[in-house]
């Protein structure tokens, strides 16, 4: 069994597992943290932008001024954003049979890898994070297609010129492999591969293995897998949360008994806590309002989203915010807040029975009903005429490289009265704001991030106490900023096996049984003898079947009956003999008793030398060795044939015959 890691980011994973003669990939994450080197692409034409002066190296040796930009000390890319995708050199994706996806966030790559490999296999995810997912990439491509840059900056990727520049350009990993972004059409070809599945459900791939998704906490839909035979178990957990947010509570008995359990997807924001988070969200908000500013919430189309809106709506009136206007501006966000009214099954329990009051499980329709909540599709069109200030925006992308939320940063970025609240933790929000600076408005940092802790983590494995736990290498050291905390990092027994980019892990245990049917006929001519109290056998001459990896033992074929040929036989002429198999022994040959027959027989000059195996037996007079092991006995007597067979005789008097 082994494991192919072609993702270095925990939380954006993509490993290829072999296992029984299948092939799966575990999830598709996009590592999207590589815009944070270009510029950001604004809506409108941006004079700040246009003017930043281009980069050239100290000694002039490079210089790239159509390509890099230099704002505030830092230098990115003039082109269209690109991102870092999983690698595909490690082994041919071509043979993946299937793509099990645990979240909408993990499969941002997956047009790149269906459309790309010669992949014909089948993806395997619930409809939540079908639909959810395809709102994503559909924002996605949005975003990218209506600001198109008209050239693209390649030189940069060069390896011998990549080394001159600043980090952190010089330090980006495999520069050369990052791509733009897929097209509307590529996505909706990746997506028809997608088989729906529901939880618990059960999926035979090719009769070798048994994948099921299980509840994992985290997002609308989102899952974990079990991958089983009839006698191995692996567990995937990944992106899992034990909070009470809005999805299904997780799934934490099925792991039980897993032979090696994959674990990533932890929260990249150990030491904060999500609660105290959202309270400072909310006391952020309110302050900025009542100093008469206004609030960017840079977010994704879809998940916390639902969570800040229902905090805020439990707020607003407290907090005598009824009459500020809240924005939610992306190409998806109606899409968006209606898919969360209708997956009424993959919610929790609590906003499950409101499905029957009737009433909407979440109270953001409530706050659409009384227009205190507005949605757009873009800055364009109705949003430029209802606009008023100050007011509350939720809008994407939290890189603050793409998306409407790029004219909100030039529009407001220049007023110390604005704020920016950053709530997505998937990007460092000073790398995020870095072409912004210099920045007069406000920064807070208030990730909320519901996936597991090390410490949930911990308590969770010694719970489903796997045998072998395999994880990324950043969950076995502490955080390099953090690095006395020994809390924030996996410490088990036996240590986890880590992986990083490019790894390819053999994992530690092997398969020993494999399950066979036997035909009823067969079943029925078998004669069972007792060996020992209880434990009968019985020894079976069969033909092994095997055909989409099961395997059946069916009666051997008699042979046909000889066709009559034209020459004449012999009148005595008889059919063949078929031997009889001989029979099998069992049990062993005592040494005690054995000497005591030899004497018998008159053998009396045996000298015994103990092995690490059983014994060796000197028969000194006739020159002859016998030896009595576990497994097997052997006679080792030159030139004297009887003497030999009379041996033979006495150690089969021992022995069982089946």
């Amino acid at each position: 069994m082994k494991l192919y890691c072609l993702s270095g980011h925990p939380t954006l994973p993509c490993n290829v597992l072999k296992f029984k003669s299948t092939t799966i990939m575990l999830d598709c994450g996009l590592d999207t943290t590589s815009v944070l080197n270009f510029l950001p692409l604004p809506l409108v034409h941006s004079p700040r932008l246009s003017k930043l002066p281009s980069w050239v190296s100290k000694d002039g040796a490079v210089n790239l001024e159509k390509e890099l930009k230099e704002c505030a000390g830092r230098v990115f890319v003039d082109s269209q954003p690109e991102f870092c995708l999983p690698e595909k050199e490690l082994l041919d994706l071509s043979t993946i049979d299937v793509i099990l996806i645990s979240n909408y966030h993990c499969m941002m790559a997956l047009p790149y890898i269906t459309e790309h490999t010669g992949f014909t296999g089948t993806v395997y995810a619930t409809e939540p994070t079908l639909q959810i997912g395809r709102l994503l990439m559909e924002e996605l491509v949005n975003f990218m297609e209506r600001v198109p840059k008209a050239q693209a900056a390649t030189c940069w990727k060069n390896k011998e010129i990549q080394r001159m520049l600043p980090g952190p350009l010089k330090d980006a990993v495999d520069v050369w492999t990052w791509k733009r972004s897929y097209s509307m059409q590529e996505v909706n070809s990746a997506l028809s591969k997608v088989q729906l599945v529901g939880y618990s459900q059960k999926v035979e791939l090719f009769g070798a293995v048994q994948v099921s998704p299980l509840s994992s906490g985290y997002s609308l839909g989102s899952s974990n897998w079990i991958i089983q035979s009839h006698h191995e178990k692996v567990s995937y957990v990944s992106g899992s949360s034990l909070l009470t947010t809005h999805p299904q509570p997780m799934d934490q008995s099925s792991l039980k008994n897993s032979d090696v359990l994959i674990l990533t997807g932890l929260t990249q924001m150990p030491t904060a806590n999500p609660d105290g988070m959202l309270a400072e969200f909310c006391s952020n908000l309110a302050m900025t309002i009542r100093a008469g500013g206004n609030v960017l919430v840079p977010c994704y189309s879809s998940g916390v989203i639902y969570d800040l809106l229902e905090c805020l709506y439990q707020f607003i009136d407290n907090a005598s915010l009824g009459t500020t206007p809240f924005y939610f501006i992306s190409p998806v966000a109606n899409s968006s807040l209606e898919f969360s009214q209708i997956f009424a099954e993959w919610l929790c329990h609590n906003k499950q029975s409101k499905v029957y009051l009737p009433e909407p499980p979440f109270p953001h329709a409530e706050l659409i009903q009384t227009n205190k909540l507005k949605h757009y599709p873009s800055i364009h069109g109705d949003f430029s005429s209802d606009f008023r200030q100050p007011c509350v925006v939720f809008t994407g992308h939290p890189s603050l490289r793409f998306g409407d939320v790029v004219h909100f940063m030039e529009l407001w970025g220049k007023s110390s009265l604005n704020t920016i609240i950053f709530t997505e933790p998937d990007f460092s929000y000073l790398d995020a704001l870095a072409p912004y600076q210099p920045l007069a408005m406000k920064c807070v940092y208030c990730p909320i991030d519901t996936r597991l802790n090390f410490h949930q983590v911990s308590k969770l494995l010694k719970e489903v106490q796997p045998l072998h736990v395999v994880c990324p290498e950043q969950y076995t050291q502490p955080p390099l900023s953090q690095s006395h905390r020994s809390d924030l990092m996996l410490e088990l027994q036996p240590p986890p096996m880590p992986y990083r980019r490019c790894s390819v892990l053999n994992l530690p245990f092997r398969r020993r049984y494999e399950r066979i049917y036997i035909l009823p006929e067969l079943a029925n001519s078998l004669v069972p003898s007792e060996i020992k109290p209880g434990i009968s056998v019985a020894t079976v001459s069969a033909v092994l079947h095997s055909k989409d990896n099961k395997h059946t033992l069916q009666s051997v074929p008699k042979p046909p009956p000889a066709p009559p040929s034209k020459k004449r036989k012999r009148v005595m002429e008889e059919p063949p003999v078929v031997q009889a198999p001989k029979p099998l022994l069992s049990g062993a040959v005592p040494l005690e008793a054995f000497l005591a027959t030899l004497k018998k027989h008159g053998i009396t000059e045996v000298k015994v030398e103990e092995t690490a195996d059983g014994h060796i037996l000197h028969l000194q007079a006739e020159d002859t060795l016998i030896q009595l092991e576990e497994d097997g006995t052997h006679i080792v007597c030159d030139n004297n044939e009887p003497l030999r067979t009379s041996l033979r005789d006495l150690v089969l008097r021992f022995l069982q015959k089946l």
